[in-house]
This record gives C-alpha cells, structure tokens and sequence, in this order.
C-alpha cells in the first residue's frame, strides 16, 4: 500500500475508533514514515521544533486563562448588566443583549467554546427565565453569536493561522473588527425582525439615571480591550506579550477592585485552562507531524498547480474555498482545519495573488460558522446540553441565523476592503 493511502487510512480508522484526533494524526505520520523508509525520529523532531520554538503559540493558554478568569469572577455579571442597560428595553431586548454581549466579550476570550460555555451559560438562563423565550431559541442564538467572539480580537484561531501562514498577527487582528461588527450587525437586524413576527417580550428598561452607574461599575471589565489591542497597536507589545498582560489584567481586576476571586477560583481558572491548552496542545502537535509527511508528498505544491491548471480568478478560488471549508466544517473541528487543511490551500492563494490577511479572516469566518454547521458543528452539541433542548429543534432554530452569517460571510469574500480597510490605516502594504 502507498505510504500516504495508508496513513490516511491510519489516521481516519484511528479517529473512528475514539482516539483523540492529535494523537491518531501522530501515530498515522510515524506509519507514513516506517512505510517510506525515513527516518521516525523525525516525528518528534518536527513535534519538539514547532511547539518549542513557536513564540506566537503562548498566546494560545493565555487568552483561555484570561477566559476564565473572567467566567470566575463578576466581569461577565457586571458586562451583562452594561449590556441590558444599552439594548434591553427594546423588544426582543434580552436577545439583543445575547448579541452585544459577544461583540464586546470577544475582545476578551478569543474563544467561541469559551464564550458559549461561560457566558453563553448565563444568557440561556436569564432568556428562558419564567418562559420568556423559548429554550431552543435562546440555544440557536447563543451558538450563533459565540461564532463572533474569535473574530474580533483576539483570536485564537487567528494566532493558529498566523503560525501556519507566517501572517502578521496584530494585522490579521485589525483585519477581523469589521468583519465581526458585520456579523453583529447582521444577528441584531436578524433579532429585531424575529423579535416582532414572534411577539418576544419587552424587558422593564433600566431607569437613564443608573446608566451612569452600571457603566462605571463595568468599566473596569471594558477597558480589557483596550489594554490588550492598545499595547499592540502602540507597538509597546507584541500579541503574545498582550495576552499575558489580559490575563494578569483579568486576575488584578477580578481580585483587587471586584474581590471575587479565591484562591479556590483562582486555582479552577488555572486547572481548567490548563486542561484545555494540553488538549489544543497535542493537536497542534499532530497536526505539525502531519504537515511534514504533506510537505514530503509534496501535496501543497500538486495542488497549486492543478488549480492553475483550471484557470480559476482569485474570487473564484475564494468561493470553491469557502464551500470546501463549509463542508468540512459540517465534520470536522475548527483547529482541525485550520492547521491540516489550510496550510495546502495557502501556496495557491499566494499564487493567484489573494491577500494572506483577507484569506485568513475569510476562512476563519467560514471556519468559525462551521461550528454551527448541522450535522456535527461542535455548538450545536454543546448548546444541546447547556439549553437542554433536543438537536433537532436547536438545528431548526439556529438555521435562520445561519443563513445570516453566510450572508456576511459572502460580503467580506466579495469585499476584501472590509477586512483590509483597517489593517491598511495602520500601515499594511498587502
């Protein structure tokens, strides 16, 4: 059997099996390389090579901690309360609030399982509280809106695809604000004329007098945003050194001017980010391993040249990109994708002249909407369980919002000034 067959056939029987996919990508490359006659310790040598010497990936377990800390402590409670004030008072408010909410907490976490599990948690609550809405809807928004939180910076994503494209990061940064704000956008007018076809209730308004006061009280928790892009884009930090300052800012808020934080709190934010960095961990160290039996086969270079071959334009590329992406994202998780399968399309799009920063954002985008993608988006299952709602009523609510973020999705593909407007103000030359 072709050593490449059978390691892909390795690392799928593997994965069927229930073997996490990290380590099924490792065992599936060692195989390639005893069948190919090299050498197998070169496996541990590209392992020990990228996560070692990659300065950019730190940011990875920091921006989970600074998550964390925050979902411990009061910052969400008090974001909350800001959000309300601003956008509760109109009908459908507290949906409203589901999506202003990710907006500004995606400048915090960088995670969309992060923003569903933590906060996302909380607006499932307070929705279907005494029946206001219904629980598969509240579910189908939030997995809707947690979509958002890593587009806006920062974004873990974002950092993954800088390390396997070579990208700015802080660039790629700028380049996804407009585009979030337009999925925000686009869920808000979605809200709003849902709002008032379903009748969805209208919340007692927060009197304009304690406006003042909710926004001092949350302040402290809105200014984590500024802190962490402001050192960037001042060049006083690099994104990785940001990421350490956002989860020391998130510890000091939370611990001296909120005092929610215990050490017994402290110790569960340290423990659970842990966890989740070991497993992001072994799958980019799959995914590392694999990437070079890819290079050896010379895959990335075959496929550049039979999509030249086809005489494709850019935006041509971009679309049979994005329906690939979608399809995949429908079965696999985005990390997955993000270090095996967009390091293959990166060559051609350099080829056919597309914008590395513009192609990022567009396939994390897509990425990103796969997470929500029926059948096996991985927010789908976790909002199942969270809204304790069944799949099949979530799927049926969350289509609408859906077709919402596609919609987007296609703008920025069509548009690429809307991912670079921004990155080009502060002196990119793409």
């Amino acid at each position: 059997m072709d050593p490449f067959v059978a390691c892909i056939v390795a690392i799928l029987g593997l994965a069927l099996l229930g073997l996490p996919i990290g380590h099924s990508m490792i065992a599936g490359s060692i195989l390639y390389l005893y069948l190919a006659g090299l050498d197998m310790g070169t496996a541990a040598e590209q392992l020990l090579n990228g996560m070692y010497t990659s300065y950019v990936l730190l940011a990875v377990p920091l921006f989970i901690l600074s998550a964390e800390i925050m979902n411990s402590g009061s910052m969400t409670l008090r974001l909350l309360d800001f959000c309300n004030a601003l956008v509760g008072r109109f009908r459908g408010g507290l949906a409203q609030v589901n999506v202003i909410q990710s907006i500004i907490f995606a400048g915090m976490s960088g995670s969309a399982i992060a923003d569903a599990a933590g906060v996302g948690k909380m607006m499932q609550k307070m929705m279907t509280e005494g029946g206001r809405y219904p629980a598969s809807f509240a579910a189908a928004l939030t997995a809707a809106t947690s979509v958002i939180g890593p587009i806006i910076p920062p974004s873990i994503p974002v950092v993954l695809y800088a390390l396997v494209s070579d990208a700015s990061i802080g660039y790629l940064f700028l380049g996804g604000m407009v585009p979030g704000l337009l999925m925000g956008g686009t869920l808000m007018l979605l809200v709003m004329l849902t709002a008032r076809r379903r009748a969805f209730p209208v919340e007692t308004p927060v009197p304009l007098r304690e406006i003042p006061g909710i926004t001092f009280r949350a302040l402290p928790a809105l200014m984590m945003p500024v802190v962490l892009l402001g050192g960037i884009y001042s060049g006083m930090t690099t994104p990785t050194e940001a990421a350490a300052i956002a989860a020391a800012y998130a510890f000091l808020i939370s611990a001296l001017v909120y005092r929610t934080v215990t050490p017994a709190s402290a110790y569960r934010s340290v423990l659970s980010s842990a966890r989740t960095t070991a497993s992001i961990g072994m799958l980019i160290a799959g995914a590392l391993v694999f990437n070079y039996v890819v290079t050896v086969e010379n895959i990335p270079r075959t496929l550049t040249v039979f999509i030249q071959g086809l005489d494709l334009s850019p935006l041509a590329f971009l679309i049979l990109v994005n329906i690939l992406l979608l399809l995949l994202g429908c079965l696999l998780e985005g990390t997955t994708i993000i270090l095996i399968v967009l390091p293959v399309l990166i060559p051609t799009a350099k080829a056919l002249g597309i914008d590395l920063v513009h192609f990022g954002i567009v396939s994390v985008v897509n990425i990103m909407i796969g997470l929500i993608t029926p059948p096996y988006g991985l927010l789908l299952f976790i909002m199942t369980n969270i809204g304790k709602v069944s799949l099949s009523s979530l799927v049926r609510e969350v289509m609408p919002f859906l077709y919402a973020l596609l919609f987007a999705l296609g703008l920025i593909t069509l548009f690429p000034d809307l991912v670079l407007f921004l990155p080009r103000l502060f002196g990119y030359q793409g």
